[in-house]
């Protein structure tokens, strides 16, 4: 069995982590969508049949899947995880002491596996044998005691490795807040994992993984914007100095819009040397330079900048340009691609990428530029706004080649 260790976007992926969509994506309604963070109501049938194709077309290339629901599955035999999860599932002041007991109880005792279906796909009101008290009488038949968590399918932005240690991160919005606990429990517990070292910790400042990019071996850019804040940047930046697992952390402020929630939104790596970027912010992109400072004991911090991101980020990989792939999209296509998550790929390896079928301009773009894309649809998937880099969490990698 292989450990974990990522140390780039591009080296050949060997391991993954994914979420396959359940009945959490049936717990979406138009009254409750934008709560929960999604922009529609997805046909929860179709999107499994996407995801499975997506998982497919990996292992296919000789990428082991993980699914994050059957290792849940397998730590809730745990006595300690069992409790810790059913304890943040409760953990809710909108429910009350009296509702809170029934609803532990209830959990309590599920067997594993109705347990971490339970979990993720939430408990309704009508769903709680013998529930009482003054929360519960003023609930309506459609309200959760146990929310669902539809966006657990985004399994890149609860968990981010860098190296071999990983960041259990600390996610901004309320609907998705016991995701971190659910994979922090997972790596704690799961025999695969064996407790790595810990970088990052969910009670920390909101920094949220579609935000940090591993652009090469010892240089991070982290995005700074809806998701992430300045002082999670500075934190990161700081724990990946003080352990030796980068040099360089490149801090890109990015606009604070559903469309470029994260980083990877406006930006991928699609080679050693190459990005895929929403054309739109290509020429105002900056980044803001920090590295260690003279006592880095103490956590002294050296901050530069701002410069342009492409010329920063150049100048921390040791390169002499990162190149830009050139879509060459007029400024409609490009903001409709851009919303359709065409600049959220997932590198399987150097210039071999995992992209959205529909992003047709994107797509022949990348292969022009001598980028294999392998195609998929996600045309329920991206109801959540995500692509094929948001839905999957990177455990092993390859070295990145020279």
């Amino acid at each position: 069995m292989t450990s974990p260790l990522v140390t780039s976007e591009v080296g050949r992926l060997r391991t993954v982590l994914l979420h396959r969509p359940g009945a959490e994506l049936r717990r979406l309604t138009p009254r409750n969508n934008d709560e929960l963070l999604f922009d529609g109501v997805p046909w929860v049938a179709r999107a499994q049949e996407e995801h499975d194709a997506f998982a497919a077309a990996l292992t296919d290339r000789g990428v082991e899947v993980l699914h994050l629901d059957r290792l849940l599955a397998e730590v809730l035999d745990v006595p300690a995880a069992r409790e810790q999860l059913v304890a943040a599932a409760v953990d809710d002041p909108r429910i009350g002491e009296t509702l809170r007991h029934t609803c532990v109880a209830h959990l309590s005792g599920l067997a594993s596996d109705e347990l971490a279906a339970a979990l993720i796909g939430g408990v309704a009101h009508d769903e709680l044998p013998g529930a009482r008290g003054l929360a519960f009488e003023l609930m309506g038949p459609g309200d959760f005691v146990v929310r669902p968590l539809p966006n657990l399918l985004f399994t890149r932005d609860s968990s981010v490795w860098v190296g071999d240690q990983v960041a259990i991160t600390s996610l901004a919005m309320p609907a998705r807040h016991r995701e971190s606990t659910i994979t922090g429990a997972v790596y704690a517990h799961h025999p695969r994992f064996a407790g790595p070292q810990r970088l990052y910790d969910p009670t920390l400042e909101h920094l949220e993984g579609g935000d940090v990019l591993l652009l090469a071996p010892g240089v991070l850019a982290v995005g700074v914007g809806e998701r992430t804040t300045a002082g999670g940047a500075e934190r990161l930046a700081r724990r990946v100095f003080a352990r030796g697992l980068a040099h360089t952390v490149l801090v890109v402020p990015i606009a604070q819009e559903r469309a470029t929630m994260h980083l990877d939104t406006i930006a991928t790596m699609v080679d050693v040397d190459a990005m895929v970027m929403y054309p739109a912010v290509a020429d105002t992109l900056v980044a803001w330079t920090v590295r260690a400072g003279d006592d880095p004991d103490a956590g002294d911090l050296r901050v530069s900048g701002p410069q342009p991101f492409l010329a920063a980020a150049a100048d921390a990989m040791g390169i002499e340009r990162l190149r830009l792939i050139d879509t060459g999209l007029d400024p409609v296509t490009a903001e409709r691609e851009q919303w359709d998550d065409g600049n959220n790929t997932l590198c399987i390896g150097p210039r071999l990428a995992v992209a959205y079928e529909r992003n047709t301009v994107t797509n022949k773009a990348l292969e022009d530029a001598g980028i294999e894309v392998v195609p998929i649809a996600g045309d329920q998937l991206g109801s959540g706004r995500g692509g094929p880099r948001c839905m999957s969490c990177p455990v092993v990698r390859d070295a990145s080649p020279a």
